[in-house]
């Protein structure tokens, strides 16, 4: 028996001898290389720079390209959060509240240039004074009328309250009642004239969210010890790094086109190196203004879900200035109009970038065409108009000094629409110039139209752009489902391991209990915020459903399917 197996294993051995050497034969020869192969000059590969930053710059944009090359819409959003399980650490912005001396910053982490408040004008070259005119006079009664119900029906609604809610809260109800009013009014006016009008799509409190990365700013002292801690990063420790922002608003309504606002800046003022230099730089702490941080994931979300029919281009929106009430009157009216435009260019900014996302782009991948939007910020009474124009998306690193482009925003100061509502219910003092601003910005007409390809150039294709265009039904409800998770920022099942203060104590900064077993992640040398999102537990599929049968052991647990 051991010398017929050991027979078979030489048997074994020369056939597979064999098979190499007959491979071998069978292999074409070697052909003559040609001489137009030659250079006279020998070409040599470029020299990469080995430093550590210049590796760590080079990753970078090699994560970056990726992103660009995803396939649909929502894996580049995925891919944006692939690195981090948890969530980043970002700045929080808000709509609710704008701390003192924000304005520098926030143009700053916006690369916004704040003109002069001009009057806006129509961009619609068929309107003429006369015909305004018209308009505002059969419109002022309709909106005085809106105003005198919207405040009759909210003081009819406290008298349903036990306990009266506070300023703040007050303002921001009675606010929705006369902008729900007037807009009805002011659309109820226009659409005749106006076509574009009777297009578009109304958004009652949505919700807008924009994440992107800022560059130029400090870095931490816990970072700077830890650069100076290692010999490769000593010299690098005081340069500045990226911090990344998330925006969270809601405001009262928002109009939305399918077809885009005609730009007024070209793109040889957008393109103004030396513009950009003058734009004001806040390298410190967000957190010395007074904003918050958070760890969260990096949403995008304009107030509707990305569709190829919907339409996906701001034409309006209304934005509350009722914390300004929780504001010191000391700080004066210079500081009051300042944070009202912070407020205009963040929230702008935001729903541009966010409508942007939905095309495509990210604060990583630039903008091929500009997108325009108007924001108005009112309380019922006094009302500021704004324009913005977006230009880049490119903040983070060295764009922050070399980036050519700048967005812009122009606006008014606050105008009165109506001095007081008398206690007979009575408009007084009705403000016919303020209405026409707000006419003028609902008369501009979205006239420009491009093709797929130019929206979506970084998309796959024309069959592939979105998670809905996916054939295969797996793949497309994975995608679908773990895209809305990460925009539902609801909290991991198993909460973010933290270190104990006794565990700080005792094995961190003295070493007390070596005999104790290492079991804890500090102890293995484990970063829980260096967790990738991919790195968790695939679900479990019952022998019974799985598609190759009961014994299919491939089949055990459910695919992913993460870009």
């Amino acid at each position: 028996m051991l010398t017929l197996r050991r027979g078979e294993q030489l048997r074994a051995r020369l056939h597979a001898v064999c098979r190499r050497y007959l491979a071998i034969k069978a292999e074409p020869k070697a052909v003559a290389v040609a001489d137009s192969e030659y250079s006279a000059e020998p070409e040599y590969p470029p020299i990469r720079d080995t430093s550590f930053k210049a590796r760590k710059a080079q990753t970078a944009a090699e994560w970056h390209s990726e992103i660009r090359e995803v396939a649909t819409v929502e894996e580049k959003m995925i891919k944006v959060n692939m690195p981090r399980y948890y969530g980043y650490k970002v700045v929080d912005l808000t709509d609710s509240s704008v701390p003192y001396n924000a304005l520098p910053l926030t143009q700053h982490y916006t690369r916004t240039v704040l003109e002069e408040l001009p009057l806006l004008q129509s961009t619609t070259e068929s309107d003429n004074k006369a015909k305004m005119d018209a308009i505002v006079k059969a419109a002022r009664e309709d909106v005085i009328e809106a105003l005198e119900y919207a405040h009759d029906l909210y003081k009819h609604q406290l008298t349903l309250l036990q306990t009266p809610p506070d300023a703040v809260t007050r303002e921001r109800q009675l606010t929705q009642i006369i902008l729900e009013q007037i807009n009805r009014a002011a659309l109820q006016v226009l659409s005749a004239d106006y076509a574009h009008l009777q297009d578009i799509e109304i958004d009652y409190n949505p919700r807008h969210e924009a994440f992107w990365a800022v560059g130029g700013v400090d870095p931490p002292k816990n970072v700077v010890k830890s650069k100076k801690g290692r010999e490769w990063q000593k010299e690098d420790a005081n340069d500045s790094v990226d911090r990344l922002v998330q925006y969270t608003g809601e405001p009262y309504l928002a109009l939305r086109h399918r077809h885009q606002l005609p730009t007024w800046r070209t793109n040889e003022e957008s393109e103004n190196l030396a513009l950009a230099k003058q734009l004001p730089r806040y390298k410190h702490d967000a957190r010395t203004l007074g904003y918050s941080t958070k760890h969260q994931h990096a949403i995008n979300v304009p107030g509707y879900w990305p569709s190829a029919n919907a339409p996906n281009f701001g034409l309006l929106s209304f934005q509350s200035r009722a914390h300004l009430q929780l504001r010191p009157k000391s700080y004066g009216e210079r500081d009051e109009q300042e944070a009202l435009h912070a407020l205009a260019i963040q929230s702008s900014y935001a729903w541009l970038l966010a409508q942007a996302n939905y095309n495509g782009f990210n604060t990583y991948n630039e903008l091929t065409y500009p997108l325009n939007t108007q924001t108005v910020i009112t309380n019922g009474r006094d009302w500021s108009f704004y324009e913005y124009q977006l230009n880049t998306l490119l903040i983070h690193g060295s764009n922050v000094d070399e980036n050519r482009r700048v967005n812009f925003c122009r606006g008014t100061a606050a105008q009165p629409l109506y001095a007081e509502i008398s206690p007979e219910g009575k408009c007084v003092d009705f403000n016919e110039a303020t209405l026409r601003q707000l006419l003028i910005l609902y008369s501009n007409v979205p006239s420009i139209q491009r093709t797929a390809d130019e929206l979506l150039p970084y998309v796959k294709g024309p069959t592939l752009r979105r998670v809905a265009d996916y054939e295969h039904a797996e793949k497309r409800e994975f995608l679908e489902q773990m895209f809305k998770h990460l925009a539902s920022k609801r909290q991991r099942h198993l909460e973010l391991p933290e270190i104990y203060m006794w565990e700080k104590l005792y094995k961190i900064d003295n070493s007390t209990r070596n005999m104790e077993a290492r079991r804890r992640f500090f102890e293995l040398d484990i970063n829980p915020w260096r967790r990738t999102l991919d790195q968790h537990d695939k679900e479990y599929v019952p022998r019974a459903v799985r598609p190759g049968g009961r014994k299919d052991r491939e089949g055990r647990f459910k695919k992913t399917y993460y870009p």
